[in-house]
């Protein structure tokens, strides 16, 4: 492996990341560009609210359906050509988006980007850790890190600009031409990257994941009804049996072993799915409280959630490079318990409270979250074999998907139970207000569960299975 790192030359190896880079940034600035111009996507297609939530909900489907078998396959197929095709086939969807003429059209492109967004997402990671050498890996991945939160940051900001004075299909149009910028660069990935392992796929496990997700994903956007209830409850059921399955599978799409023999890898990608779990919720609910408790304006708010990407996006890289000389574990674990501050103090925001408070408390948040993620991201890939890169890659980015999937459905609940049916506005403010502190307070606990689980990895590291 480390023979394979040398013979790339440190400028080619920075070319192939600004690649890499460019393709994950697209993702996260698509999304939040087009969450900004559902109003006008409505409008054009004249659809109700629940229609139009399947805009992002398509996407997310998609995307949660496609990272393990993505990533698997690119332990078989290569890396390089897993992360190609992804590309073109997300870049194709932009292109047929631009262009849709109805709501089923557009909702099945958005579908398409979820699948390549998928196939990009699960061998990013794979193929900065293929080829940087563990001492530069961790600024690698911070870098690749502050492009997703670039992303968020720049995508409200660019889109809005977008969406008021060139209509929402120019959001498109802009990934169709960074997309291209990507497939003209793939020539650099080196052969090493396509390299094929003749196993069998295993396409049993990938239908057994697909109905777990599935009916995880219309549980928590069905909550509290019964049949929300029913269809988690399933998915669990359905998932302890995957896991019997898998585990007597020769070469199996969920790595049972891998989670049960090696330590670090099985708690970093639990304290990954808790983290997001902790503080997927807060820009939802701060945006909620800044405008109907605090009475901002949209703008307004919109320009105040900005300083936890932003805060995040800068520390990102510092943090990833101190993971390469820190224990990464130990960043994550402090990242979590900065994390579980801010929620802390959220949780006792009211109709008084001044601004700045808020401010610093995302700054902390944007800082705890910086020092979780690249470090995590850098713990999970170094204690796994370059076999394994594809399916790890994927196994976090699915543990990012399943926690913010159970951050809004802690939400569900809680609004549930608290305001009922009453319409979240100025008049129900009080009712909203109880609601989020607790939501918050429920966010802390899991935060702070997070950091204890996180620093149960100390001493662990080097348990690779092959």
């Amino acid at each position: 492996m480390q023979d394979q790192v040398r013979r790339i030359e440190p400028g080619i190896r920075t070319i192939i990341l600004a690649v890499v880079t460019i393709a994950t940034f697209l993702n996260p600035f698509t999304g939040s560009s087009i969450n900004l111009a559902l109003p006008l996507i409505g409008e054009e297609f004249g659809i109700d609210a629940v229609i139009l939530s399947w805009v992002p909900a398509s996407y997310l489907l998609s995307m949660a359906i496609f990272l393990l078998p993505a990533g698997r396959l690119g332990d078989l197929l290569g890396r390089g050509r897993v992360f190609t095709l992804g590309t073109l086939i997300y870049t194709t969807g932009s292109v047929l988006s631009y262009f849709a003429p109805g709501i089923e059209i557009f909702l099945g492109c958005r579908f398409l980007q979820g699948l390549g967004s998928a196939m990009v997402f699960s061998n990013s990671v794979a193929i900065i850790a293929e080829i940087y050498p563990p001492g530069e890996r961790g600024m690698a991945l911070g870098l690749n890190t502050m492009a997703v939160y670039g992303g968020l940051t720049l995508g409200p900001f660019l889109g809005g600009l977008l969406a008021q004075y060139l209509g929402w299909r120019s959001i498109f149009g802009i990934t169709v031409v960074l997309g291209g910028l990507v497939l003209a660069s793939v020539r650099l990935l080196p052969a090493s990257l396509s390299e094929k392992r003749y196993e069998p796929f295993d396409i049993r496990g990938a239908a057994f994941s697909a109905m777990i997700i599935v009916l995880f994903f219309l549980g928590v956007s069905t909550i509290p009804q019964i049949s929300g209830f029913a269809a988690i409850v399933c998915s669990l059921v359905l998932f302890v049996v995957f896991l019997k399955v898998e585990e007597a599978t020769g070469s199996p799409l969920f790595p049972v072993r891998l989670f049960r023999e090696n330590r670090p890898f099985s708690y970093s990608n639990a304290a990954a799915l808790i983290n997001y779990c902790a503080t997927f919720a807060v820009t939802f609910l701060m945006s909620l409280y800044l405008q109907v408790v605090k009475g901002y304006s949209p703008a307004f708010a919109g320009l105040v959630l900005l300083v936890q990407p932003l805060v995040q996006m800068i520390f990102s890289p510092f943090a990833g490079r101190l993971s390469d000389r820190a224990p990464p574990e130990n960043l994550a674990s402090l990242g979590l318990i900065a994390s579980a501050v801010s929620l802390f103090g959220f949780s006792f925001l009211g109709p008084e409270t001044e601004l700045l408070p808020v401010i610093l408390l995302l700054v902390i948040l944007g800082i705890g979250l910086a020092l979780f993620s690249a470090p995590n991201t850098n713990a999970i890939m170094s204690s796994v074999s370059r076999h394994h890169y594809g399916v790890a890659s994927a196994m976090l980015a699915t543990m990012r998907s399943l926690g913010m999937m159970m951050s809004m459905g802690l939400v569900m609940i809680a609004f549930a139970l608290i305001l009922g049916s009453t319409p979240i506005s100025p008049a129900s403010a009080g009712a909203f207000l109880h609601s989020m502190r607790v939501v918050f307070f429920i966010l802390f606990l899991v935060s702070i569960l997070g950091a204890l689980v996180s620093r149960r990895r100390r001493g662990m590291q080097g348990m690779k299975v092959a």
